[in-house]
């Protein structure tokens, strides 16, 4: 028998369900019966508790955590080896940018 971190048993026995296949029956269900807007609504709430209790503070210190993470990722190291460059990925969101635009004026003339 496995146990996880909250001393909850993880294996499948004859007849029931494992606390995996429960949990993704669970969200599966709610996902059916809430649409779109439920989802922002919670990420909305549980983003401004977080806001309220860690401060903005939190927020400058991830994003510096992820900023040095990804500059490590294209700063010429053996880890951005085939990996696109961050002006890259930028030139290439601008182009497709322009190719959605000119796809939806193409429309709106049709």
């Amino acid at each position: 028998m496995e146990v996880n971190f909250l001393g909850t048993r993880t294996e499948e026995r004859k007849g029931k369900m494992t606390v995996a296949e429960a949990g993704r029956k669970g969200g599966e269900k709610t996902a059916s019966t809430h649409g779109r807007e439920f989802y922002e609504e919670i990420g909305r709430k549980g983003g401004e508790k977080v806001s309220m209790e860690r401060g903005p503070e939190f927020y400058s210190e991830i994003g510096s955590k992820g900023g040095s993470e990804r500059a490590k990722q294209h700063d010429g190291s053996a880890e951005a080896e085939g990996k696109t460059s961050l002006e890259e990925a930028g030139h290439r969101g601008g182009q497709r940018v322009r190719r959605l635009i000119q796809a939806g004026k193409e429309h709106e003339e049709e």
